[in-house]
């Protein structure tokens, strides 16, 4: 399945299907075996890049319904 991203209201963004996180050097993270990963978007995750929930202790809010982009510029 190819990967699908789900901003998640108030929350993380939600990674599933065949997917790869790498760090900057392009060393990939060991996700053992996961199928669906959750990415911390608030900043306040003691597991970043992941998610542990830590949006709900400090009040993260946010909102990103699906729009049309702009082109990109040339």
């Amino acid at each position: 399945m190819p990967a699908k991203i789900t901003i998640n209201n108030n929350g993380s963004i939600k990674v599933e299907g065949d997917f790869q996180i790498c760090d900057m050097e392009g060393k990939p993270f060991d996700l053992a075996g996961r199928a669906a990963i959750g990415l911390c978007r608030c900043g306040a995750s003691e597991n970043k890049p992941f998610c542990d929930g830590s949006h709900r202790k400090v009040g993260f809010e946010s909102s990103c319904p699906a729009r049309a982009l702009p082109p990109p510029k040339v």
